[in-house]
């Protein structure tokens, strides 16, 4: 799916494209409505840069149980742990 921008949205909030997208990504991420990965995709940006963004925003990363035992998992299957 793709979602037009209006120029005239664009021009009002003198904003690019991808700030737009970014902002709209940390809105829905802040909201819970999107995963870190899922938010990093839309704003097309590596997870960790989006991290970046949001800890300069001061918005906290949800990383939860299941996230770090997800991790750990990968970390073993890799040969690191």
């Amino acid at each position: 799916m793709a979602v037009l921008i209006p120029d005239e949205i664009l021009r009002t909030t003198r904003m690019s494209e991808t700030e737009l997208i970014q902002e709209i990504a940390i809105m829905l991420f802040h909201k819970e409505k999107l995963t870190l990965a899922q938010a990093s995709r839309l704003a097309q940006m590596p997870r960790i840069q989006f991290q970046y963004l949001l800890a300069s925003r001061r918005i906290p990363v949800h990383y939860d149980i299941a996230e770090l035992e997800a991790d750990v998992q990968t970390l073993q299957e890799m040969g690191y742990l």
